[in-house]
Order: structure tokens, then sequence, then C-alpha cells
């Protein structure tokens, strides 16, 4: 062999390997909002990046992380970036719920499946061929009302007054409970909304007070989810107060301070883990992230850090099964992954337990709530 064909051959060779490297290795993006009105939930999944597994099986990973300031619009340019640009096999992300809504119709033409650690059920619900490539690692709405609206019934409330965020995570809570309410005997005597980025609710908190309800229901999340209940607090409401699981973060508990004494609402475990029986499956894998978190980062993490950490934990067990299918990078793969991913069962997370089928793109069931409220300034289960 001639030193020129030689030459060619390892040429050959050596591309040959690059390319094989190349399909070894899975792109995830990752989406958060680490600035804006979502910060509060968009800073603790950007921080959660760091931990979610490099590899899986025999393939690398490489995650890809955009902040898209909390603004809808600037979801779609990352998420475009991260499909045309970066070529990702999976997004993880974005953290609000009107940004992951404005996505689902780019990663669907795309086939990329996407992770969305999000509130609303909307993402997912009612399940279409673009929601298809959509999955969900929070809690479903309807799980956690339907745990809040049993605690009403026995607190003997018969009045509710909602407020909520003008956005399908406020709107889908008004819309699931005021289908609760009306089957267990509960009048919904007002329904606010108002907007994140607002510093004032004092008209809507005006407006609840007036229609004297028993219990009064704030669907927001993160910091937002403060801002109504002081304004309840101030005006001298002495009514049951009742949050969604978007106000399980620390930073709650720090704004609102006194005012927010005796608030009610079912969330993860992780708020009260101490208080969670070692027989709950989800208790040991919660406080392996929490540890990492904290050695990482020097502060324990709100939960909605561990939506991106459960991403992670989804994708660990779905990249295998869909490797088998089809290399990294490639239509056939993403394609796997999704089915994959949809054929999840009895994946023990932080916050609960996945069981995915073809019309639950969420999977949690009552293993993944528990009922709180807030005494002495600290999360407690509600006994």
């Amino acid at each position: 062999m001639t030193l020129k064909k030689l030459a060619a051959r390892l040429a050959l060779i050596t591309l040959a390997a690059a390319s094989g490297s190349a399909l070894a290795q899975v792109k995830i993006g990752v989406i958060s909002s680490a600035t804006g009105p979502t910060a509060l939930v968009g800073i603790p999944q950007q921080n959660t990046v760091p931990l979610l597994p490099t590899k899986i099986g025999e393939l690398t990973v490489e995650y890809i992380a955009l902040s898209d300031a909390s603004d809808p619009t600037e979801s779609v340019k990352a998420i475009k970036k991260l499909i045309t640009e970066d070529k990702v096999d999976a997004i993880i992300g974005p953290s609000g719920s009107p940004n992951a809504m404005g996505v689902i119709q780019f990663v669907a033409e795309a086939g990329v499946p996407m992770l969305a650690p999000v509130g609303t059920a909307a993402v997912v619900r009612p399940m279409t061929d673009q929601k298809k490539w959509i999955f969900k690692t929070t809690q479903n709405d309807d799980i956690i009302a339907t745990a809040l609206v049993e605690h009403m019934v026995k607190a003997g409330v018969k009045t509710l007054g909602l407020i909520g965020t003008a956005d399908p995570y406020g709107e889908n809570w008004a819309t699931v409970m005021g289908d609760l309410a009306a089957k267990n005997g509960i009048t919904i005597v007002a329904s606010e909304k108002f907007l994140r980025s607002d510093n004032s609710v004092a008209g809507q908190s005006l407006k609840l007070l007036a229609a004297k309800p028993d219990a009064v229901l704030i669907a927001a999340p993160g910091g937002p989810s403060v801002l109504p209940q002081i304004a309840l607090f101030d005006r001298g409401y002495k009514g049951l107060r009742y949050q969604t699981h978007g106000a399980a973060l620390p930073a709650f508990l720090k704004l609102g301070g006194a005012k927010v004494e005796g608030t009610i609402l079912a969330a993860s475990l992780m708020l009260v883990l101490d208080e969670i029986p070692d027989s709950n499956p989800s208790k040991t894998v919660a406080k392996t992230y929490i540890a990492a978190y904290e050695k990482l980062h020097g502060s324990k993490p709100a939960t909605f850090g561990a939506n991106v950490y459960d991403a992670g934990l989804l994708l660990q067990h779905a990249v295998p099964v869909a490797a088998q299918k089809g290399a990294p990078g490639t239509p056939a793969f993403r394609a796997a992954l999704r089915d994959a991913l949809e054929q999840t069962r009895e994946l023990v997370g932080s916050q609960g337990v996945y069981n995915m089928t073809p019309e639950d793109h969420s999977g949690f069931d009552q293993r993944g709530r528990e009922m709180i409220t807030v005494k002495d300034g600290q999360w407690r289960l509600l006994k």
C-alpha cells in the first residue's frame, strides 16, 4: 500500500471515528426563566442543570442552557435556536406556563420531545397531535385541586373566591376549580385575575372582600402568589386561604412572613421532607437531589428545581431505549425517545411516581402531593 493510499485510509478511519463520536452524544436543550417575573421558578431550574446526568449508558449528554427572561417571545427564539442550530434531541423547559404553551407548535413540527416543568395541565391536555410531543414534570392541576376541595368540604366551605394569573396557569385553575366546586356544593362568588408583573391587586382584593367568601384560592406561580394574599391580609380578610403548588417555594415564606401564616396548599413532599415516612419511595430521591443542590449552591432548592431534576431522570430512563431504534441526532432517535417517555412505568422521581400513557403525559397520581400548611413561619404537614 502506498503512503498516499495509507493516508487516505487513515483519513477515512478518523472521519468515521469522529462521526461515531458525534452520534454518540445526546444534545439536550434547557430553557429557564432566570430573570423576570418567573425568576423564582426559573433560577432553581437553571441551577439544577449541572446536576443532570452527563452520561446515560454508553452515550454522553451535552446540555445547552438558555434563559428566556420570562418572555414568551424569547422562549420561541430559544426553541428555534436549539432546534435549527444546536439540533437538540430533547428540550427541558421553558419555566413558565405561557412560555411553554407558546412553543408547542415548534417542537411538534420539528419532532423534538419537550419536558415542560410548568404548572398548567393545558400543555398536555387535551391531548392532540402536537401535544403528544410534550411531557410534563409537575402535578396536573386536577390532582392538586381535588385535594384542596376535599379539605374545603371537610372545613365547611360553601363559598369560594378565586384570584389567579391572567395566563394559562390561572385560567386552567379557574376551569378546574369551577368544575370541582360545582360538584362539591361550593359556590364561586368572585373570580379575579392579575398579571405576573403587577405590583398591586388592590382592586381585585376589594372585590373579593365584597363577595365575603368562606375561603379564597390564589392560583399563581412563584413570587406573584404572595401578592394577593398580602393584599387580603392587609384588608382584614379572615377566611381560609388556599394556594396551589405554584406557591411551593422558600421565598413564599420569606416574602409573606406572618401574613401567610395558616396558608393551606397541596404540593410536593419536598416542602416537608423531614415529616415524610421513609416508606415513601420519593423521599430518597428527593434527599439525594437536595443534598447535591445544597453542596453545589449552598442553599436548598425550591420544588421547581426538582421538576428539572425529574426531567433528567425521565430522560435517563428513556434514552437507552430510544438508542436501540436510532442514533442520537436523527429523527428516528427523537421519535423513539418520545415513544419511550410515553411508556414510562413506575419511575420514582423526587416529587412522585411517573406512569405515562398516550392519554396522560404527566403521569402523577396521589403519591405526587401532600397537604401542607404554614405554621410558625415554616412548611408543615397538615394534620
